[in-house]
């Protein structure tokens, strides 16, 4: 059986979500990578498929996993290839509280922590945070370390609301949005978090979640640009 079988053709090579799909971290395994939100576009990588499963590549921040075979039912042929947007800095600027409203709207929504969640009500720490800027149009990696590296590096002192914060021992495993004034929102797990979206402030004399991550503070960064595959 090839991917022709299985697939309405598509001219562009790429194709629409018609739904919200699950996509998974290996082709073994049950353990989320990432969700994607209907109206996505992605592009297949396997020639055929493999323990029922398809290597993809989301169009929008390049994301390699992995789709069951039984969701490409869900799948329509795009037109066209996924085509990236410039947004100027100063744009992005005057989007943020936008962007932070999302979050807020997400945490008044019951939800829990989910890894690999990108869609709504439930999400992981970076899920969250590329949603929230994917909202308005801008688009960020998917995960937290790579959204570290993607953003402008400054300094604490210059945080502003809309800035991302970045926490990690070893490496970056964490990202948090900055309201301002220490405060930053953040979908943290049960082991030190809150087991979902809320609240917490960057420092180390405050509630135990604040000081659980004000002990792992790693960097922050601001987003200059929306992800574009060059």
């Amino acid at each position: 059986m090839t991917i022709s079988d299985l697939l309405p053709k598509s001219d562009s090579g790429e194709y629409f979500c018609l739904t919200n799909l699950n996509l998974y971290a290996k082709l073994d395994s049950s353990e989320l990578a990432t969700q994607a939100k209907q109206g996505r576009q992605l592009k297949i990588i396997s020639s055929q498929p493999v323990n029922d499963r398809l290597e993809v590549c989301l169009c929008e921040d390049n994301y390699k996993c992995w789709l069951s075979v039984k969701d490409l039912k869900y799948l329509q042929s795009a037109p066209k290839p996924y085509s990236f947007k410039v947004i100027t800095q100063e744009k992005i600027h005057n989007l943020i509280p936008q962007v932070i409203e999302f979050t807020h709207q997400a945490m008044n929504t019951p939800n829990y922590y989910l890894w690999g969640g990108t869609v709504a009500p439930n999400y992981d720490c970076s899920g969250l945070i590329q949603s929230a800027f994917a909202s308005v149009g801008v688009w960020l990696p998917r995960d937290s370390y790579q959204q570290e590296a993607f953003t402008h590096r400054i300094s604490r002192q210059e945080l502003i609301a809309g800035d991302l914060i970045f926490f990690g021992t070893n490496r970056v495993t964490h990202v948090a949005l900055s309201l301002g004034d220490n405060y930053y929102i953040h979908s943290s797990g049960t082991e030190i978090g809150n087991n979902g979206i809320a609240i917490n402030q960057l420092r180390d004399d405050t509630d135990q979640v604040s000081r659980n991550y004000y002990q792992q503070f790693w960097s922050c960064g601001r987003v200059t640009q929306s992800f574009m595959n060059i």
